[in-house]
């Protein structure tokens, strides 16, 4: 006889938490603030509700929703189903959203109001949703959709004690493709749960630390800040939109000391006209990702927010490098190494590696990578490089630089990130 664990998962963490920090706050929104054993709780409710419909391990529940806390805890409650969790990116057309849920075989869909009343006709037309599966947070038309609170409040607040495998699938997020369906990136359980982790050491994220979500909780760069949160166990400051001027004063009002954003939301805060270095004293670090950010304005970040500002290139389909302050000097350019657990090479137009201090395609190995593109194939393989050796790594599309230290420099980034 040996003892047996399967290592916790990003929901198993949330359990937790709310066992040893039941009133530490987990999660806040503009109208609410959610404790670790509140989320717990009303997770459990969305997991067995789901559960008693019949939706459980590779079942696909999409989300359609603007930022709000419910959107956490329906996000967990999916996870503690052991579903697929399909988190769909509110800009895309309405077109666009409704391939996205047949693509993925959707069985039931969360919205809140405003994405009901644009998608409300174009719902009948995903086959595969169940006939009660259509949930709205915020008041509906009843007839055709179920009152998500008075669903959820209905349910059973205990653990259903589902068994989750890390290697079942855990999400498919969808690639900002222009034509057609998107490529489908899906992530298993136990991958996702190690890319959370790698994420929070390369944000510097510790038990006093209180994350702040500027960004749509459908992006993958949002969910690093929500991994910081569920990896720690600190609290996360969810904005229902990036406002230069709400940002500033959020961070002043909650003392926030971690975030993830783009360039572009960097340069928007620092010309805020309530942006000071006192408002923002508080702040210990900064990932930026998603573009690269430019030399002068990774200079001003570093100068101005007074905090450590880490550039991240990564992958949807997961793979991370990270620039850290301790090694920018000298080399502001660059996205700096890959974080633990990853892996590079640079090929040249013939497929054949080369070595430090030359450029070419960039192709990565990673321990939180994609299992595939969901219903390509033939995506899937033509993102796949095998080495000599057979070992497989994914092309990324992205022309890179090695220098001779092995600090990667992005010469043009092809593919969408």
């Amino acid at each position: 006889m040996q003892f047996e664990i399967q290592p916790p998962l990003l929901h198993d963490l949330v359990r937790l938490h709310g066992r040893w920090y039941p009133d530490k706050a987990a999660m806040i929104d503009e109208s609410k603030r959610l404790t670790w054993s509140a989320i717990d709780r009303t997770s459990n409710q969305v997991a067995n509700g789901l559960h008693a419909m019949g939706i459980g391990r590779g079942d696909s529940v999409a989300i359609i929703m603007a930022n709000c806390v419910e959107y956490i805890e329906i996000l967990i409650g999916i996870w503690k189903a052991g579903a697929v969790v399909i988190p769909l990116n509110l800009s895309v057309s309405d077109e666009a959203l409704e391939l996205m849920l047949d693509d993925a075989g959707t069985r039931a869909v969360f919205l809140t109001l405003a994405e009901y009343s644009r998608m409300s006709g174009r719902l009948a037309s995903v086959n595969t949703l169940l006939p009660n599966g259509i949930f709205v947070y915020g008041a509906a038309d009843f007839a055709k959709a179920r009152d998500y609170e008075a669903w959820r409040d209905g349910q059973n607040p205990l653990d259903a004690g589902i068994a989750v495998d890390e290697n079942a699938p855990c999400n498919i997020i969808y690639s900002s493709g222009t034509t057609g369906i998107p490529k489908g990136i899906k992530h298993l359980y136990g991958r996702r749960t190690r890319a959370g982790y790698e994420l929070t050491l390369a944000g510097r994220y510790h038990f006093g630390a209180v994350g702040l979500c500027p960004i749509g909780l459908y992006s993958n760069i949002a969910w690093a800040t929500l991994f910081g949160s569920l990896i720690t166990g600190t609290t996360c400051v969810i904005q229902r939109s990036f406002d230069p001027h709400a940002w500033v004063s959020a961070v002043e009002k909650y003392r926030v000391t971690h975030t993830m954003m783009v360039p572009l939301q960097i340069r928007k805060v620092l010309e805020a006209p309530n942006f000071s270095t006192t408002a923002v004293s508080s702040l210990q670090a900064i990932i930026s990702g998603g573009s690269p950010l430019f030399s002068e304005l990774k200079q001003r970040a570093i100068t101005e927010l007074g905090c450590a500002i880490i550039e991240l290139y990564g992958l949807t389909e997961g793979f991370m490098t990270t620039l850290q302050p301790e090694e920018a000097e000298g080399r502001l350019a660059s996205v700096g190494k890959p974080v633990r657990g990853s892996d590079y090479i640079i090929l040249d137009p013939e497929d054949q590696p080369l070595g430090w201090g030359n450029s070419g395609e960039i192709c990565v190995r990673s321990i939180h990578w994609m299992t595939e593109y969901h219903n390509r194939p033939d995506a899937t393989a033509e993102a796949m490089y095998i080495d000599k050796d057979g070992r497989q790594w994914l092309r990324t599309g992205d022309i890179g630089r090695i220098d001779e230290d092995g600090y990667l420099f992005i010469i043009d980034r092809k593919k969408d990130m």
